[in-house]
């Protein structure tokens, strides 16, 4: 390949020395940067677990830890499993939900007692309030939705800025979220229900119905699982929303994350603001309220997970067309029966190594066709053309082993006419 001089003069090179390219060597930061940054991570998510499993110990007691825990255990593997299979078109990994669940139970709960407990105090002490129950009401209704739902958006935002190719829909975005909630959940609900079973240790409750540990457990474990990642999923959706806007919307990319936390207090402070007032307040906004929210994000949820898998169906072909993937492959990556039935067959054939293959096939198929997508929309990524080619790379290293399973499936289960499209550039010599 011929190359012709850039300079000014159009001198001629003069020797090897002046065809060598010199590279600076990394400094020991570089080259270990992200192990470095990692374990910080994990040193200050750790000593903030311990920080705040000794704080709950001193207000519950030892035995009273150990029964919050085990009873705060019930809803965490169902919310975690709920979160992972709507993210499972392109699923984030897994170490961005540990570290999110992990700054939900650790981090963010460790801020928000400490937080809530100071403004509490000073509401208590100053002329505000007369009584410190009405403090304790005006810091759960005002204080603590803003601490807790601003603590919970520090994970989110994070993963926002240091793992964006993760969180880029409004899918990856009420996962991130509501994983993070549900860590949050699961730390202040061994607090509630420790506390509850400390009180009847010293009452010694007739019956079951006069129970405060079962009375918490009821309310909190059975019929408010989802409470915490309800609120925090609407930060969760804005961030998510952003990967969508064409870059010129600079002032929306503002305004969504500051809307999405402000309706996550909002929505927070309804619910602990119906649980102050006596008779039937809070039974009528949980019914009247709360459950049609719930309902409406549980729809939007599942919307987004078929709108991106509709995605993967509409804007593959174009590649396909290419020479990138063979025409069934398209419908085959947006049906997950279809990728499910395509693992089992890599697995029959050539074991779980291959099943592995198979999967990463589609993750990238999934996050090429965003990408594409977007662009599209003219929501351009600014590294658009280097990811591009890095997943098609890894696309045409993997379809030898990938492509004939996800193909098989595809026609097994009568695969309908694909529509041809204007093809994206075909694969090259050597990729």
């Amino acid at each position: 390949m011929r190359t012709t001089p850039t300079g000014g003069g159009g001198a001629e090179h003069e020797g090897p020395a002046h065809t060598m390219q010199t590279h600076p060597v990394p400094s020991w930061w570089q080259r270990n940067q992200r192990p470095l940054r990692a374990t910080a991570v994990i040193v200050l998510l750790g000593l903030c677990g311990l920080m705040i499993l000794a704080l709950v110990r001193e207000q519950t007691g030892t035995q009273g830890l150990l029964v919050g825990f085990g009873l705060a255990l019930f809803p965490v593997p169902l919310l975690l499993a709920a979160f992972r299979w709507l993210n499972a078109p392109q699923p984030a990994p897994w170490r961005n939900h540990l570290f999110a669940f992990a700054w939900g139970a650790c981090a963010a709960t460790l801020v928000a007692i400490l937080a809530n407990g100071f403004a509490t105090d000073w509401l208590a002490s100053s002329v505000v309030v007369d009584s410190p129950h009405q403090a304790d009401t005006l810091g759960a209704t005002v204080i603590a939705p803003v601490v807790e739902e601003t603590t919970k958006a520090g994970a989110i935002l994070l993963l926002f800025l240091f793992r964006r190719h993760h969180l880029d829909s409004v899918v990856s975005g009420i996962a991130a979220a509501g994983i993070t909630a549900a860590g949050f959940a699961f730390t202040e609900n061994i607090l509630y229900l420790g506390t509850a079973y400390g009180e009847d240790t010293m009452l010694d409750p007739e019956s079951l119905s006069k129970s405060a540990t079962a009375g918490t457990f009821l309310i909190r474990i059975i019929f408010a699982p989802f409470a915490h990642p309800l609120f925090t999923a609407m930060t969760g959706i804005a961030f998510g929303m952003i990967a969508a806007l064409p870059r010129r919307r600079r002032a929306l990319r503002w305004i969504l994350p500051l809307l999405g936390w402000f309706t996550a207090v909002l929505l927070h402070a309804i619910w602990n603001g119906s649980a102050s007032f006596a008779n039937y307040t809070f039974l009528a906004v949980y019914g009247l309220f709360m459950i049609p929210v719930f309902g409406a994000l549980t729809w939007l949820a599942i919307w987004s997970r078929l709108h991106e898998l509709r995605v993967v169906r509409d804007t593959l072909p174009a590649y396909a067309a290419a020479g990138w993937f063979s025409e069934p492959e398209p419908w085959s990556l947006s049906s997950m029966r279809a990728r499910s039935m395509a693992r089992a067959m890599a697995r029959r054939s050539h074991g779980p190594e291959a099943a592995r293959t198979v999967t990463a096939y589609q993750h990238d198929a999934t996050a090429l066709a965003q990408l594409r997508s977007r662009a599209d929309n003219g929501a351009t990524a600014p590294d658009f053309a280097a990811r591009e080619h890095e997943l098609l790379q890894r696309l045409w290293t993997n379809r030898p082993l990938a492509g004939p399973p996800t193909t098989s499936a595809a026609l097994a289960l009568s695969r309908p006419t694909t529509p041809m499209w204007a093809p994206y550039p075909p694969p090259r010599s050597g990729t």
